[in-house]
């Protein structure tokens, strides 16, 4: 810490115009943190690391999914007060990274407030990835998943080009003009149609697991991990919220797919051969071969996210490394045991690996976690149940569904189970 900073820490002889911008800057912190995915612990300790640090003591911040609310003051401290709506958008898991590190930095005694700002500015303007490498690692990830989920190679060349294309649409589209229900709905629909068209040119086999690649992009992984990471922490409030969110887009996107799916089925009399196969089937192969297979494929689609996430470029292998070995977890044991107890033990792996990870990259467990876990995330769960529903196969539509309940049920206890492990285990007097 710098020789003047010491003094004036010790002496309290920070000015009131000082202090407020100690808060306005934690309060802009908080505000990066909360906008680019970080769960709602991450930002309060922020916001209060900052100002103790600094000698403001009063400081009292209540934090929502969507919201900060900041005040401070007392009989020694100047009163402050200021409010900020958040809205809920997408990840910059680059900006919740730098954030975190300059927090640390703070603590150490590298900057001085007016420091801070101008950091903090600089990473508001952190430039995001370029739109083609977007499309394109919507591509790879949806063709990656549908190898995942069972397909063949040409399926996966027709998933590959419709996530390219789905992904164009949320940029050009959904995000700027679009709400979240319809765009959602919107978004499922055109995966469906696009699926149709590519099988009936030739480019596909099965549309079933064409159309489950291709939504992985529209998945929300982000506030569904956040959801369960906020409830585990006692913040039940904003993580019902962000749960609510998760639910709310799977249903519109199951809700798109199936009205495309009915149109279709309606039309063909529910004989068409693309169709035809169900849940239980995929491609044929030795087990240890489709395991090595889907183990590489998830692994490809996990770092296919985690750039659309704006994970740094440095951890890219861990990301894939971590939805890699949840995905291979999963496939050997739900042979032996049942699909929600393999995901539960995925789950525990993914949770324990992205832990480790984060303690020994010094960063939020946040950006090996919300990577990872997509792949057990149940979007192909979603799918079944909507196309069983829709295709007047009622027994099997809440098989798959109930099917899907317990995955994430699995997910969120594995979480859970992981979250609350002593943070000594992982590296002794810190916190993440």
């Amino acid at each position: 810490m710098r020789a003047d900073e010491i003094m004036k820490k010790q002496q309290g002889e920070y000015s009131a115009q000082e202090r407020r911008l100690v808060l306005d800057c934690a309060m802009q912190a908080g505000s990066i943190l909360l906008k680019n995915g970080a769960e709602i612990f991450r930002v309060e300790e922020t916001v209060a690391r900052m100002c103790s640090h600094y000698g403001v003591e009063s400081e009292k911040a209540f934090v929502l999914s969507n919201g900060i609310f900041l005040t401070a003051g007392n009989g020694d401290e100047p009163f402050y007060a200021k409010v900020q709506h958040i809205p809920v958008s997408g990840a910059r898991l680059d900006r919740v990274t730098a954030v975190n590190q300059l927090s640390r930095q703070i603590v150490e005694g590298q900057f001085t407030p007016q420091e801070v700002k101008e950091r903090l500015d600089e990473i508001e303007r952190m430039p995001e990835k370029s739109v083609p490498v977007k499309l394109f690692a919507s591509a790879v990830g949806s063709g990656c998943f549908c190898c995942m989920f069972g397909g063949s190679p040409a399926d996966c060349a027709g998933a590959f080009l419709t996530g390219f294309l789905l992904y164009l649409y949320v940029l050009k589209l959904f995000t700027p003009h679009l709400s979240k229900i319809i765009g959602n709905i919107g978004g499922g629909a055109l995966v469906t149609v696009l699926c149709l068209l590519l099988c009936r040119i030739g480019l596909g086999e099965n549309m079933n697991y064409m159309i489950i690649g291709s939504i992985m992009p529209l998945v929300p992984g982000i506030p569904f991990t956040n959801g369960v990471r906020d409830i585990a922490d006692g913040d039940y409030i904003a993580g019902s919220v962000r749960l609510l969110d998760a639910i709310l887009v799977f249903v519109c996107i199951a809700a798109g797919v199936g009205l495309v799916i009915t149109g279709y089925h309606g039309l063909t009399g529910g004989n068409d051969p693309f169709l035809a196969v169900s849940a239980s089937e995929g491609a044929a192969m030795p087990f240890l071969a489709e395991a090595a297979v889907t183990t590489l494929a998830a692994a490809g689609g996990t770092v296919a996210f985690a750039l659309l996430f704006g994970v740094l470029r440095q951890f890219y292998p861990y990301c894939g490394l971590i939805g890699g070995a949840g995905w291979l977890l999963y496939s050997l044991a739900e042979g032996p045991l049942s699909a929600a107890a393999a995901t539960f033990l995925a789950a525990v792996l993914v949770m324990l690996l992205s832990r480790f990870f984060a303690v020994r990259e010094k960063c939020p467990v946040t950006v090996f976690l919300i990577s990872g876990i997509i792949p057990l995330v149940p979007g192909a769960g979603i799918y079944w149940a909507a196309y069983y529903m829709v295709t007047d196969q009622l027994a099997e539509a809440g098989d798959a569904g109930f099917a899907a309940v317990k995955a994430v049920a699995a997910i969120v206890l594995g979480i859970v189970c992981i979250f609350e492990l002593p943070q000594g285990l992982f590296a002794p007097g810190r916190k993440k």
